[in-house]
């Protein structure tokens, strides 16, 4: 791009007034940098610029731990970056902050929306609004939550197989409660608990909370029996000093570190699997280039060698997954959420 060629000087050492051709000329060539601005903003790695990661649910939930370990993963191989900051948009257990992203009113560079299993598994049901998945853009996983079934620590329930004999004997004395509502990921752990009891799951009572922070809040007040959260915050709640006893996880096998010494809902003869995936999003209008930035960014600091520490002081496991390979773990869960919403007589939707 060649300079701005100065005014010719008149005899007096003032600037010669412009001719109509050096005006037009200039103006031009401002328009031409004005051009090229916004491809060099664009060009800006929008991971390294101030963001928020919104946790579509109150304080103390798995959105709300989802958020906390994306911030210090990514302070961990950036310090110099400005801290991710976590904004609370609670509604519908992420409900509202979908439907926002679907209609431009939330999105941006700069945002990151907390997502989990039990999002995909609305999203299977038509539980976010009429909105396609190719609505957001899936930019990473952050590690694997597992299910759990809790109690008071002054129930009277010492094991899980407690919890199947009172269903037997009155499934209308046993109050479980969580986050969502029916058809949302603790409901059917709920309702998959009553049906390996032998009872009908759509009889089953069960108070709905926004998020596992405020289900755990009642469950420590004695307004609800069982809690069929998630492990992480029931674990955070705990070490807070909420009075729980975890009767079960809904793992495979046993597992390690912080979770070694409780037993699965299998080894006490109840067939109940439920591992919950967590990570973010982005609004589909994203910048590409900014899109590739958080997705860069992310996986170099899920491959960073504190992280799975990190995610274990979250009570999560490593998974990690970004690209391609993410997109593929969407569409297949929404396929399995599917086949499980009509197996248990939910509505599924095939968008």
């Amino acid at each position: 791009m060649q300079p701005l060629a100065p005014h010719p000087l008149r005899e007096d050492g003032m600037a010669a007034a412009p001719s109509r051709r050096q005006m037009l000329a200039t103006l031009a060539t401002l328009a031409a940098w004005g051009g090229a601005l916004p491809a060099r903003a664009a060009a800006a790695d929008a991971s390294t610029e101030p963001a928020e990661c919104v946790a579509p649910s109150r304080p103390g939930g798995g959105f709300d731990l989802t958020c906390g370990l994306a911030g210090q993963a990514l302070q961990a191989v950036r310090p110099a970056r400005t801290p991710l900051r976590t904004r609370y948009l609670p509604g519908g257990i992420g409900a509202v902050a979908f439907d926002q992203v679907a209609t431009g009113r939330l999105g941006g560079p700069g945002t990151l929306v907390a997502f989990s299993s039990g999002s995909l598994l609305n999203i299977a049901q038509g539980r976010f609004g009429p909105h396609p998945v190719g609505t957001v853009r899936w930019i990473a996983t952050l590690g694997t939550d597992y299910g759990v079934v809790a109690v008071h620590r002054d129930a009277p329930y010492q094991r899980l197989q407690d919890v199947a004999t009172a269903l037997r004997r009155d499934s209308n004395r046993v109050v479980f409660g969580a986050g969502g509502t029916l058809g949302s990921q603790d409901w059917i752990k709920a309702a998959l608990l009553v049906r390996a009891a032998g009872q009908d799951h759509k009889r089953m009572r069960f108070v709905s909370f926004e998020g596992g922070g405020e289900a755990l809040k009642a469950l420590r007040g004695g307004h609800i029996g069982i809690f069929t959260g998630d492990a992480a915050e029931a674990l955070q709640a705990a070490a807070q000093g909420a009075p729980l006893r975890v009767l079960a996880v809904l793992s495979q096998a046993r597992l390690g570190g912080s979770l070694a010494g409780l037993p699965t809902a299998r080894e006490q003869g109840l067939d109940l699997v439920w591992p919950t995936v967590r990570g973010l999003y982005m609004a589909a209008s994203t910048p590409d280039a900014a899109v590739r930035a958080w997705t860069t960014a992310l996986r170099d600091a899920l491959a960073a060698p504190g992280y799975a520490a990190l995610c274990a002081q979250y009570g999560l496991y490593p998974f990690a997954l970004t690209g391609a390979a993410l997109e593929d773990f969407v569409q297949r869960s929404l396929a399995d959420y599917r086949r499980l919403a009509q197996d248990l007589g939910l509505r599924a939707w095939a968008r």
